[in-house]
């Protein structure tokens, strides 16, 4: 993996106006993430984890703070970086093949040739293994298939940054299984770099270089970081008794558990 700071979240807060005044939601967020890094953010619900989010692809100004993407401040959504949603956002009047063609042309219209955009679009459904299905519609296949998609348009764009905000939540736990082992091979494919939010200890500590829990909030913040010191590629039987696994996992565990009495109060 490069080394080379890719994306630097610098003491970054957010504050939301309400209808009862105004509610911080987060404060004083600082991270560095490696090029081609995967990080996993975790946390209780209401700890400011899809803000943050939001906040690096540009969907939500910065109260205070700055995010920038090698040296260049984000200002505002862009192509480089692409979200996947837990809710997979395709048009339901569009076949596969259009879902995915329509980023293409937004972002290569001009650069790339009709031939060339169909090829790239079919590179990505291969990648996914949905280029059997690309002339259904979202309608006549399964929700794991439409999260297939859903990630071969995001990553069409080729972005810099893959941003998924709970992409297999919604799932089956057999179907969020293969797709997290799909991720994993992209990854390992493409050396991208990811972030992903997710509720899911097992999932963060099977897919992460680095899991980044937050604390509750109001003014959540990074509580604690648990790198997963396991060599990639990964395959969840034999991690059963790796003991670095099992070490981060527990950090996870542990770190959530000490929390929990927190969002009871």
């Amino acid at each position: 993996m490069d080394t080379q700071e890719h994306l630097r979240i610098s003491k970054v807060g957010k504050i939301f106006k309400t209808s009862s005044g105004q509610y911080e939601a987060l404060r004083d967020v600082d991270l560095a993430i490696e090029k081609g890094e995967f990080v996993s953010i975790i946390g209780h619900s209401g700890c400011g984890k899809s803000t943050l989010l939001n906040l690096v692809a540009g969907l939500e100004p910065l109260s205070y703070g700055a995010i920038s993407l090698d040296g260049q401040i984000i200002k505002g959504p862009g192509p480089d970086r692409a979200v996947v949603f837990q809710n997979h956002s395709l048009l339901p009047w569009l076949t596969v093949y259009e879902n995915v063609r329509l980023a293409v042309d937004k972002i290569f219209t001009g650069t790339r040739a009709d031939g060339q955009r169909h090829d790239w679009v079919m590179a990505n459904l291969e990648l996914v293994n949905m280029e059997h299905a690309a002339h259904k519609r979202p309608a006549e296949i399964s929700g794991g298939m439409k999260q297939r998609v859903g990630i071969a348009r995001a990553l069409s764009m080729e972005p810099k940054v893959l941003l998924m905000d709970e992409p297999f939540g919604a799932l089956d736990a057999l179907t969020r299984g293969h797709l997290q082992d799909s991720v994993m091979e992209i990854h390992a494919r493409l050396g991208n770099t990811v972030i992903m939010i997710t509720h899911d200890v097992d999932e963060a500590a099977l897919l992460s270089d680095r899991i980044i829990m937050m604390s509750n909030g109001p003014a959540a913040g990074i509580g604690q970081i648990s790198r997963v010191n396991v060599p990639r590629p990964r395959h969840r039987v034999e991690l059963v008794e790796d003991p670095d696994y099992l070490s981060a996992r527990a950090a996870v565990l542990r770190f959530l558990h000490e929390h929990r009495s927190e969002v009871a109060a």
